[in-house]
């Protein structure tokens, strides 16, 4: 088969396809046997992104296993500080820590060497393309500016993300200055992911959600623009999913202000607001992630509820956010046999 009959490629062109097709945030994960398995042999989560190897085959199971529309370059959004030798790491329990970025270190910040340092993903890209099935879509992404900013600057997650949101506040050009510096990191990894072989990208603004209006207008729409902007003058076709999670009424105007193919919903976005937003291209989205650990009829009527209300347009079902450690890979397979069952219009 052709890139044509790559189903999610023709939802990103604004068409409807009949049953949606289907993947799933962190669809390579702790829920299955298989990944823990090559997890455990790995020596560390940032070891396992940059090696080809291991990252290559924790990409293919869940294709394996399911036979879902897309598979996700495993990776992780931190690459890109971690490629300006920002000191990432991930601890078990913890999460991702980073040595905090203060005005100075701004300042003295140098664009990172990303093809160089990240090398051994893209080489993971280029595998993905040669080993997938011809019909499966390959998607690249990384993480927005504001998300990536908020870990680089508190040095580790937070609830809220109050201090990138005071720091912004009370050093608005250095801030300024570091949202810039990760967008075009990431441009370049971006067009870099495509020349390797993903199909298209998708651009994570995890916590886009902690940003009133006008904040949310500078500091995560702005910056997205910006790196899809820098995208498409190096590669015009290029198609991008851009996902702000939590961004609620913000998404109105979202992807007009972004210019991305396709948004993606997490699941607190009201379905009739969801089926106003797809008037104007593709939604990605939005089932519950915990639907996947209940499972039973709890799971089927979700599933219906966001295939009627959008099954009917442009739309990849998907879920709201990333799939948990919790979730049985049984539920998967629900999910996919019942989407596939859905046919336009029933």
């Amino acid at each position: 088969m052709g890139t044509a009959e790559r189903k999610i490629m023709n939802v990103l062109a604004g068409r409807t396809v009949s049953p949606p097709p289907i993947w799933l945030m962190r669809q390579a994960g702790r829920y299955l046997p298989e990944y823990r398995q090559v997890r455990a042999t790995a020596n560390g989560f940032l070891n396992l992104c940059y090696t080809p190897d291991l990252a290559t085959e924790v990409t293919l199971q869940p294709i394996r296993r399911f036979g879902l529309d897309a598979a996700i370059l495993f990776s992780d959004i931190l690459v890109i500080p971690d490629a300006m030798d920002r000191n990432v790491r991930f601890k078990e329990g913890e999460g991702p820590l980073l040595d905090p970025i203060d005005a100075d270190a701004i300042a003295a910040l140098k664009a990172p060497d990303v093809k160089g340092h990240l090398a051994p993903v893209l080489e993971t890209v280029s595998r993905l393309r040669r080993e997938l099935p011809q019909e499966t879509t390959l998607l690249g992404f990384c993480g927005a500016p504001w998300t990536i900013a908020t870990y680089m600057i508190a040095g580790h997650g937070t609830s809220d993300q109050a201090p990138a949101r005071l720091f912004a506040a009370r050093h608005r050009k250095p801030f300024e200055r570091l949202l810039n510096i990760v967008a075009e990191a990431s441009a370049e990894y971006l067009v870099a992911q495509l020349d390797a072989g993903a199909d298209a990208v998708q651009i994570f603004d995890s916590w886009a959600g902690v940003l009133g209006d006008r904040d949310f207008a500078d500091y995560a729409a702005g910056p997205v623009k910006r790196i899809i902007d820098m995208v498409r003058a190096e590669r015009p076709g290029a198609r991008i999913i851009a996902f702000a999670k939590g961004a609620g009424y913000n998404l109105k105007t979202y992807r007009q202000a972004t210019g991305a193919d396709a948004i993606g919903l997490d699941w607190t976005v009201p379905l009739d607001f969801a089926a106003e937003l797809q008037k104007d291209g593709a939604v990605q989205g939005n089932l519950d992630p915990l639907k996947m650990v209940s499972g039973g009829d709890n799971l089927d009527e979700a599933i219906d509820r966001i295939l009627d209300v959008l099954g009917n347009g442009p739309l990849i079902f998907n879920l709201g956010h990333g799939i948990t450690p919790e979730a049985d890979p049984a539920n998967v397979e629900r999910l996919v046999s019942r989407v596939r069952s859905h046919r336009q219009g029933r």
